[in-house]
């Protein structure tokens, strides 16, 4: 049998009477990310997924990265299939392990049964298993409690499986099955990371992006679709809403107190977001703000800026400091990107002397002489919906 790999479930298998509707999303998303690399057959049983090449044109190494990006998979293994006897076994460990085993310093058999009819157990596969490799590789020590190597013989109710350490799986609830979300997307580092958080929760991301052309140059609209492509690995397809915001900032800079334009700019955002949210069939909105960071992420700031919104807004990292946020960045390969000199629309018209304790009353007041209305509703009908389908 080729090489396949068998996937471990993470919190679906704590569901319920909804259990397979979560399987159901998983399995859809397994086989949209895998479809690149060639056919696979793709089975959920108990707590495991089974992915299996269907010929020798399938591009291994690139569905094994794909799949430690879907959410829903705490580990992953690749592995290989064998009758279920301990001859087919041992032979399978020898021809698919071992060079790894042969190049470790101390070795051990870790077993489990999942079919009870096989007739040993665990304890007594791993002690014929591993005598049969000690044999066979008298160079490589035993060691039962701290090894070098770890063997894997899984007894499943078709076969057999042997393979070697797991790898960490991306974790969370397969995308699609938590609702939707309006992902408020800068050219920055926080925004990104905190898309990737609520796709990990099993949120779809329709991301919107404020452009202030010629403020703002075509090179940094495009960094913004590469970090939504990038991030596309992980949420999966997803559209950019490309918001003309220049005409807003411009009136904010002609009609308010330069202290207030930081706030007044990110009102209009919110309103603007939330109108484009539920004309798309977003439950709320997303941004990457975290507590204190800047002047417009204060408490008070964030106040006057949620009361606007009648949507739920959700700051995934707003307890996070920004070495975190890094962190993870760097972890979704979105940090590269976030880096490249070509600033948002965020950095035009920022105030000298911004306020960072602002008063909601002063704020209304500041922005009065806007014609709110009118400008939110002509931004939402010139919003530019950008498709991105996989890494540009």
């Amino acid at each position: 049998m080729n090489e396949m790999f068998l996937l471990k479930m993470g919190e679906i298998v704590l569901k319920g009477l909804n259990r397979a509707a979560f399987e159901g999303k998983l399995h859809s998303n397994l086989s949209r990310r895998l479809k690149p690399y060639g056919k696979f057959k793709i089975r959920l049983l108990q707590s495991l997924v089974y992915v299996e090449p269907e010929n020798d044109e399938c591009d291994l190494d690139g569905a094994w990265e794909a799949c430690g990006k879907v959410f829903g998979i705490i580990s992953r293994s690749r592995s290989r299939g064998c009758e279920k006897s301990l001859d087919a076994i041992f032979a399978a460990c020898c021809d698919y392990l071992g060079d790894d085993i042969s190049m470790a310093k101390s070795f051990k058999v870790e077993s489990k049964r999942a079919d009870k009819r096989f007739p040993m157990t665990s304890i007594q596969i791993s002690q014929e298993i591993g005598g049969r490799l000690a044999e066979a590789y008298p160079e490589v020590e035993v060691d039962v409690h701290n090894p070098d190597y770890t063997v894997y013989v899984e007894i499943r109710e078709e076969k057999a499986f042997v393979h070697g350490p797991a790898e960490p799986g991306a974790g969370g609830l397969p995308v699609g099955v938590g609702g939707k979300t309006a992902l408020l997307l800068s050219g920055g580092i926080d925004s990104p990371v905190a898309g990737y958080m609520m796709a990990k929760r099993g949120v779809e991301l329709e991301c919107i992006h404020f452009f202030s052309y010629p403020y703002t140059s075509e090179r940094a609209r495009e960094k913004v679709l590469d970090l939504a492509s990038i991030m596309s690995r992980y949420c999966g397809r997803t559209t950019v809403h490309v918001v003309g915001f220049t005409k807003i900032q411009e009136a904010i800079r002609d009609n308010c107190p330069e202290e207030y334009f930081t706030l007044i700019m990110r009102r209009m955002m919110m309103r603007i977001s939330e109108a484009l949210a539920k004309k798309l069939g977003c439950m709320s909105l997303t941004t990457g703000e975290s507590l204190g960071q800047v002047a417009s992420q204060t408490m008070q700031a964030m106040m006057v800026t949620n009361a606007v919104c009648t949507l739920p807004v959700f700051r995934p990292v707003i307890g996070m400091d920004k070495e975190e946020i890094i962190v993870l960045a760097r972890k979704i390969d979105t940090m590269e990107t976030s880096i490249l000199p070509y600033e948002d629309c965020c950095t035009v018209f920022t105030p000298r002397h911004p306020k960072t304790r602002p008063v909601l009353s002063e704020i209304e007041k500041a922005e009065a002489k806007l014609d709110i209305e009118a400008l939110v509703a002509e931004a939402v009908e010139n919003t530019e919906p950008v498709h991105i389908h996989g890494r540009r």
